[in-house]
């Protein structure tokens, strides 16, 4: 008997419902993006967002196929966005396709944590490839009790409960696009506990992450430079040693294991520097020193990847845009730009026999 190729579909949680996730999924979808991509939601909210834009006119009718697991993905008839429902609903999902759009609410956070945690559980038993994620809004999260401050600490955690000794997955936050690369040593934080977070630990940790993945995604030796925390990296200690304290010797550090790390560089210049191609990858020690640049750029291209996990894992680089929820007028490019970079990930490897 010949063997059949199946696909190992990607996984797309739908994001905050009452925001713009559900209209970009559907459009993305529509535009031919999501080819063997399973959505992980509730039927009943796409349907709202496919009603809203086909209003508008932007798209044709749109009938959904609810499947129950990844594998089903080869059952589901062309034309049809195939949507993975969860097993046991959660408390107030019921309501949220008839809930005002671009409002914080708690039913909201709980449904979009239940579909990252459904992702997660599916892709660590190997039935999916990877997990691309929808917007998520972090007030909602915490009304619905949980104590994240976004995906990538949720999905760290959760990958690691799947994981002999439950041990949360060490993780970083990278932005990126065809120009630029950004991978961050704090993230989710206020900028003085970020400062605080800023150890030798950390940054080597950073730089360990940053090269592995570089490797796994088929770059041998990334050129990786490190931008300081302070002004001109600190001018020798005039304007703050943590350059001298931390940054430079975790860079030295990394040097000696054969990672091709330099700096501390000014962090007002070196995002120039690599966007001209003197380096592959720029490591940051906060957020926005991190993310401005990338976003500068435009947010249509720009794309969320955690590195560390044990599986791929992109997002749009924007939020959940509530002031746009529900009008139709959000679109769907960085999501679409999102898929394209997890198959590049992925290497292209998006089937096996069966």
């Amino acid at each position: 008997m010949t063997a059949r190729m199946t696909p190992v579909p990607f996984l797309l949680t739908q994001g905050d419902a009452l925001g713009i996730g559900p209209e970009i999924i559907v459009k993305a979808f529509q535009r031919g993006a999501l080819a063997d991509v399973c959505v992980v939601g509730d039927p009943a909210v796409l349907r709202r967002a496919a009603r809203v834009l086909r209003a508008r006119g932007d798209v044709p009718e749109l009938p959904i196929a609810v499947i129950a697991h990844p594998a089903d993905l080869c059952d589901v008839p062309p034309g049809c966005l195939p949507v993975l429902a969860l097993p046991e609903p959660v408390a107030g999902q019921a309501e949220l396709a008839s809930l005002p759009w671009g409002q914080i609410d708690a039913r909201a956070g709980r449904l979009a944590a239940a579909c990252i945690r459904q992702a997660v559980a599916w892709t660590m038993t190997g039935a999916a490839s990877g997990i691309i994620t929808a917007p998520i809004h972090k007030e909602a999260l915490f009304a619905a009790g949980e104590s994240f401050p976004g995906h990538t600490e949720m999905l760290a955690f959760e990958s690691g409960r799947h994981t002999p000794g439950c041990q949360a997955a060490d993780v970083r936050m990278m932005l990126a696009n065809d120009e630029l690369k950004t991978v961050l040593v704090t993230v989710h934080c206020s900028l003085r506990q970020a400062i605080e977070a800023i150890t030798f630990d950390a940054v080597l940790s950073t730089l360990r992450i940053a090269h592995q993945s570089a490797i796994l995604w088929g770059q041998p030796r990334p050129r990786i430079a490190v931008a300081g925390l302070n002004p001109h990296a600190g001018e020798g200690g005039l304007f703050g040693d943590e350059e001298i304290r931390f940054i430079g010797p975790a860079i030295r550090a990394a040097q000696a294991e054969g990672i091709d790390a330099s700096g501390p560089h000014a962090p007002d210049t070196v995002f120039m520097r690599a966007r001209q191609g003197a380096f592959d990858l720029v490591i940051a020690m906060t957020h926005d020193h991190g993310l401005i640049p990338v976003k500068y750029l435009g947010l249509d291209q720009g794309v969320n990847v955690t590195l560390g996990l044990p599986f791929v894992r992109t997002s749009p680089d924007h939020g959940t845009a509530f002031d746009l929820a529900g009008t139709g007028r959000a679109e769907p490019d960085s999501l679409m730009a999102a898929v394209q970079l997890a198959r590049r990930l992925l290497g292209g490897r998006l089937s096996c026999a069966a």
